[in-house]
Order: structure tokens, then sequence, then C-alpha cells
């Protein structure tokens, strides 16, 4: 297993929240296996998609702030190393939030708890 820090990805967030069950057995133990970090771009996405009505999280606002004290999360801002990164990645993944999410992976040397397969087609570290 690719040992951590782990960075959650939104979807990754979003079931452990509300669906762990559907967390591999890598992901569950990685989110329990010390301080998991959530990125402001989760929040950010979240906060888009339930705008849209694209996902139901009932109150954006309370869900952040219950999903990163329940995991006593460390949160991750944005910070401009972050953006700089996102000039070397290649174009594999055309979802803006997903690539900062991996930017910042990348940047902070973290492992990234992903589902997404085409995450792990970028130099960054991966545990699913």
């Amino acid at each position: 297993m690719t040992v951590g820090p782990f960075l959650l990805d939104t979807s990754t967030l979003i079931w452990t929240m509300a669906a762990p069950e559907r967390l591999s057995r890598k992901a569950r133990t990685a989110v329990r296996s010390g301080t998991p970090v959530v990125s402001v771009i989760s929040y950010w996405e979240v906060m888009v998609k339930c705008k849209k009505g694209l996902l139901s999280v009932g109150d954006p606002l309370n869900w952040w702030q219950v999903a990163t004290e329940s995991l006593a999360a460390e949160v991750l801002s944005i910070r401009a190393t972050h953006v700089a990164a996102l000039r070397d990645l290649p174009d594999v993944h055309r979802d803006p939030f997903d690539r900062m999410l991996i930017a910042q992976a990348i940047s902070e040397g973290l492992t990234l708890l992903t589902s997404d397969s085409s995450i792990r087609r970028y130099p960054v570290a991966t545990c699913w």
C-alpha cells in the first residue's frame, strides 16, 4: 500500500461521509490511518455541483464543517505553488477540480486517495 499522508479527492470525501461502503478496503484503511487531508478545492467542487443541482449534501456549508471536523482532517488551501504546478501536468484529464487536486498532491508530496483510474496516468502517487 502507498504510504500517506493522504489527500482525499472529492468523490472519496463524499463517499467517506455518506457511503463509506463505496470505498475500497485500502481507502478505508488510509482514511483511518492518520490525519486525512482535504482540499478547499473539494469544498468548491461540492458547492458548484450543489448549486447546479448535480449533487445533494444538504447544506454544503454545514456539510463541509461536519466533514472536516468528523474526520479531524487537515484542510489544504490553494497556494500559488499549486497553481504553478498545473503548468507541468499533461492534458490527460479535463476536470479542473481534479487537475488542481493532482497539482496539490504533487506539490505537497501527498498520496491522492482516488478511484479515478485516469488520474493514475499522472505523475502522482495514488491509492485505492
